[in-house]
């Protein structure tokens, strides 16, 4: 697979919060240290993110957050200056920096995806290949690959692919250093996918990108024209013949669980702020007979019954993604029965992250008073992103495969949405 060079070069990370120096601490060696550097990441984006919700500007400032911070690496070799992590501490770090700012752990999130989409579908060589580069370079990857939309084709020009057509969404688009891409060979139905420097002549990026929420994830359109990439790039074909494993399959699940993870960390941040509201300038209701809104009775039931039912659906989440993790670590003798019967278990952790994540970032107001509608607060965002995201595939949908298997046994088939 082709490679890039990365862009950002100094260890140093300024917003309009405050300068971190990242090179003045060593890198974590654990889950935990990487969980608290998550944190440390949260509450740098958490702190201006309304205004830059408003602002919707390209976010540059905090991908190279990320970057400085080890982040991107997370999954990548220690031997190169990789964390070394699993996925189930990488949901957990998406789900922490989701909490500071929506758009940008769908950003991470999906990075993340695309970093270990070598090891998918990816030849042993390749995988190696791109893991070591990207990890070294601290690539960030953004994706051309809406399922959606047929319309990149590819033409076989001997030693070489060429690659041409329109997506009408790309994440990560002009923040990012490479770019994944999908089309179909033309007469076939052959799908490549192949990793691009994201800044060459052949892809534009269009700006396009207007929706209500998830404003700062850069997921607008892109056309593709010419760009040229060598068979041996082309990810899991030898001798341009694809090689087929079960575990080829598990890009949705994975995706989906990276889904589930940024809609909680969402609604964790919608919570986290609404209750600093609540304690700091939530008046009690001058009928209510309380001095303080924190002793309001239906404060506390607002905020206990939201709480429960968070730490509900985290806990699936995270049993969800241990799961995974078995699948992960003998990647190579994957059964079509256990891909399956995970997937009906990711299935039921979306439907009840989407469910929470809505009722909560919708709910809170409740907690807050009119004063907490003033625009310049935002608290409209936790909705407003969970909202937007959330209509990425039918919810239903997930809830009938789960329904399917309970009361027939039928597995869900892959596709490209489950």
């Amino acid at each position: 697979m082709t490679t890039t060079e990365n862009r950002t070069t100094e260890n140093r990370t300024e917003t309009a919060a405050e300068v971190v120096d990242w090179s003045a601490a060593p890198a974590p060696t654990d889950g935990a240290g990487w969980l608290q550097r998550a944190r440390q990441v949260r509450r740098i984006l958490e702190r201006d993110a309304a205004s830059r919700d408003h602002a919707g500007a390209t976010p540059y400032d905090e991908v190279a957050l990320l970057k400085e911070s080890g982040l991107v690496t997370l999954l990548g070799p220690t031997a190169d200056g990789g964390g070394g992590q699993t996925w189930p501490v990488a949901y957990k770090v998406i789900r922490e920096v989701a909490a500071g700012d929506g758009s940008i752990g769908q950003l991470l999130g999906y990075h993340l995806l695309w970093f270990w989409a070598a090891r998918l579908v990816g030849t042993p060589e390749q995988i190696a290949a791109v893991e070591s580069d990207a990890t070294r370079n601290r690539w960030f990857f953004g994706g051309a690959v809406n399922p959606r939309d047929a319309d990149v084709t590819i033409r076989d020009e001997g030693d070489e692919l060429v690659y041409d057509g329109h997506k009408s969404f790309s994440t990560g688009s002009k923040v990012s250093d490479v770019t994944v891409l999908e089309g179909v060979i033309e007469g076939t139905d052959t799908h490549v996918f192949a990793i691009v420097p994201s800044d060459q002549e052949g892809i534009t990026f269009h700006d396009d990108w207007d929706n209500i929420g998830q404003r700062l994830t850069e997921s607008g359109s892109v056309t593709i024209s010419g760009v040229r990439v060598p068979w041996a790039s082309a990810a899991g074909f030898v001798d341009k013949a694809f090689q087929p494993r079960v575990y080829n399959t598990l890009n949705v699940p994975v995706i989906q669980l990276v889904f589930v993870h940024f809609y909680l960390g969402i609604a964790r941040g919608a919570l986290d702020t609404a209750a600093e509201y609540t304690r700091t300038r939530t008046r009690p209701w001058l009928h209510g007979g309380r001095d303080r809104a924190v002793d309001e009775p239906y404060q506390l039931d607002l905020y206990g019954g939201y709480t429960a039912k968070l730490w509900a659906a985290e806990a699936l989440a995270d049993e969800v993604a241990r799961e995974a993790q078995a699948i992960h670590d003998d990647a190579w003798n994957v059964t079509e029965q256990q891909r399956g019967e995970h997937e009906v278990r990711v299935a039921a952790a979306k439907a009840r992250a989407t469910e929470v994540a809505l009722e909560i970032t919708s709910g809170i107001f409740e907690g807050l008073g009119a004063r907490a509608t003033a625009s310049e607060l935002a608290f409209d965002r936790f909705w407003r992103n969970v909202r937007t995201h959330t209509l990425h595939d039918p919810v239903a949908y997930k809830r009938r495969e789960v329904g399917a298997w309970v009361l027939t046994g039928e597995l869900p088939q892959p596709t490209w949405y489950s």
